[in-house]
């Protein structure tokens, strides 16, 4: 069967692989062309476009590039419809998505959503669309299925999430071999995860490294994203006991002794690997003040937001200063804070489930697909 997914961020790329590694498991003649990244091109098939070309943050940004975006859809529905594929597999993404969704229901291919675009954080009435264009949607977080059943009337399968596979698969590195390999001394790991985006990382890392000399024992890493050159993070590295590691993510956080973390699905990652962070962050003014107007929530991380309650600190916009980050890093710094932690990291993966969501959900597209 022929499978056509879109997926649009260094994310979906990970997502994206492992669910076509379970599709080849139910369908040996599968056949992928997709738009992602080296993740899903090294698992076979073809690659239309890469996310790096495609993610644009922030109102500003994207209202500067809405010539590209709509070139960008115009030519995905062309590509489609020249691939014909049995089934259209949409990765989050959702701005470019449900456009491709909408048109993609008219034209009677199958519309199946894997990792459901945020809409109970903002833009609610996204349920609409959701409604009549996805035939199939397959959500990862627990409290997703209750707001899309039980407050929306629209059926939703909960998979797991595939962050516990993509964890539990990898391969365990050694302590000894890593901090030689990537010139790192015997200090306990402090990891700088500032998200993936330019942008963003100017935002963040000058604040995250602001706080370097006063932790003179310990090693401050930056986790380089894939998306990224080693150029563009040199420019902020002042301090000797700061380290850059690319795309090593996982590794770094399997020996990290704390974080600091950009909201974003990194809190989650970070607390899966059992690591106390401080979460972060601080965009524009003008997003800043657009969002805050827009997104109803109590929290920004996903960590606090499935425990429904305020387990990591968050330091916002203002708040996101030298010594704020300073006091808090202190804490979780602290033995008996990192206690508290640990328990409640192990509360958080008890409630995505178990192992399992790129399998469970590549059977249910399959069977869905076959019959």
């Amino acid at each position: 069967m022929k499978y056509y997914i879109i997926s649009g961020e260094a994310s979906g790329d990970l997502h994206g692989a492992n669910l076509m590694k379970a599709l080849q498991k139910q369908d040996a003649t599968a056949d992928f062309r997709f738009w992602g990244g080296d993740l899903m091109q090294a698992v076979g098939g073809t690659l239309v476009k890469h996310y790096k070309a495609l993610a644009f943050m922030g109102f500003s940004e994207v209202i500067m590039n809405l010539r590209t975006i709509a070139k960008n859809l115009s030519f995905c529905k062309t590509d489609i419809a020249n691939y014909n594929p049995d089934v259209i597999i949409f990765i989050d993404y959702p701005g470019f998505n449900l456009r491709i969704a909408k048109w993609a229901k008219a034209k009677n291919f199958k519309t199946h959503y894997y990792i459901s675009p945020q809409i109970w954080a903002w833009k609610e009435g996204r349920i609409k669309a959701i409604k009549h264009d996805v035939d199939q949607m397959y959500v990862i977080l627990p409290f997703e299925k209750d707001f899309y059943e039980n407050k929306h009337n629209y059926p939703v399968h909960f998979v797991g999430h595939p962050l516990i596979d993509a964890i539990a698969d990898r391969t365990q590195v050694d302590d000894k071999t890593f901090r030689q390999t990537h010139g790192l001394s015997d200090k306990p790991i402090i990891a700088l995860l500032p998200g993936s985006r330019k942008q963003e990382i100017t935002k963040m890392l000058s604040v995250m490294l602001s706080v370097v000399d006063d932790y003179p024992d310990y090693q401050f890493v930056i986790a380089g994203a894939p998306s990224q050159d080693y150029d563009f993070y040199k420019t902020f590295i002042k301090q000797s006991n700061v380290h850059f590691i690319s795309n090593k993510t996982y590794d770094l956080l399997s020996l990290a002794t704390a974080a600091l973390v950009t909201s974003g699905t990194a809190t989650l990652e970070t607390a899966l690997f059992k690591v106390p962070q401080v979460v972060c962050y601080k965009g524009s003014w003008v997003s800043y003040q657009i969002g805050k107007r827009v997104v109803n929530l109590d929290y920004i991380s996903l960590v606090n937001l499935i425990l429904d309650k305020e387990v990591v600190t968050e330091l916002i916009q203002g708040n996101f200063n030298t010594k704020r980050l300073k006091k808090e890093l202190d804490t979780i710094l602290d033995s008996y804070e990192r206690t508290k932690y640990f328990m409640s990291y192990y509360d958080l993966e008890k409630k995505l489930g178990g192992k399992g969501a790129s399998e469970n959900t590549a059977k249910l597209i399959y069977n869905y697909i076959h019959d």
